[in-house]
C-alpha cells in the first residue's frame, strides 16, 4: 500500500510499506538507518558493516517487524521500523515505533507525518490499542512533532511518576 502526503496542495512524501526482498527498498533501509544511526539522536556513529548486511535479512526473520519507507520523488527522505507486539493491559495488539528517521534536508516539510500517517492506518488495520515509541529528551524537534500528533509521556498513577526506558547491554 502507498500513501501521499500533501502540504499546500503540492505532494511531498510517498510512503511505501517496504518489501524486504526489493533490492531498492533494503537498499533504501540501509541508507536511512545509516542516517539515523550518524546523527546526534542515533548517536552520532555509522553502523557496523556487520549491523548493515544483517540490518534487513534480520527484519525479514522478524515476523513481529515491518517497514515504510518515504519518498519524496525518486529519493529515499525517510524510514519507519515498526515492532507489532501486544498490550497485556489493552488485551489487543501494539504498534512500537522502533526507528524513525527524515533525511535532514526534509525535516520540516511534512515527511515525518506521511510516515505516522501511515503507522496510524497500519495500526487501525491491526486493531491495535495504541502505538507507542521512545524519544530523546533533549530531541525538541522531534517531540514537538510527535506531541501536535497527539503523543505524550505514559504515567498510569501520576504520583508514581513517568515511565522511563531503560536497557542492559549484552556482550555478544
Amino acid at each position: 500500500m502507498t500513501a501521499t502526503a500533501t502540504l499546500d496542495a503540492a505532494p511531498v512524501a510517498t510512503v511505501t510499506r517496504a518489501d524486504y526482498a526489493n533490492a531498492d527498498h533494503a537498499a533504501d533501509i540501509v541508507a536511512m538507518l545509516r542516517v539515523y544511526a550518524m546523527d546526534p539522536m542515533g548517536g552520532g556513529e555509522d553502523l557496523s558493516p556487520e549491523v548493515q548486511a544483517n540490518l534487513v535479512p534480520g527484519l525479514a526473520a522478524t515476523p513481529a517487524a515491518s517497514s515504510l519507507l518515504a519518498y519524496v520523488g525518486d529519493e529515499v527522505a525517510g524510514l519507519a521500523n515498526l515492532m507489532t507486539t501486544f498490550s497485556s493491559f489493552g488485551g489487543k495488539p501494539l504498534i512500537n515505533i522502533h526507528d524513525i528517521v527524515v533525511a535532514k534536508e526534509y525535516r520540516g516539510t511534512g515527511v515525518g507525518r506521511a510516515l505516522f500517517a501511515e503507522i496510524e492506518t497500519i495500526a487501525r488495520e491491526a486493531g491495535a490499542c495504541k502505538v507507542t515509541l521512545e524519544v530523546l529528551e533533549g530531541n525538541m524537534p522531534a517531540k514537538a512533532l510527535y506531541a501536535s500528533l497527539g503523543y505524550g509521556d505514559y504515567q498510569l498513577d501520576p504520583k508514581m511518576g513517568k515511565a522511563l526506558f531503560w536497557q542492559k547491554r549484552l556482550e555478544t
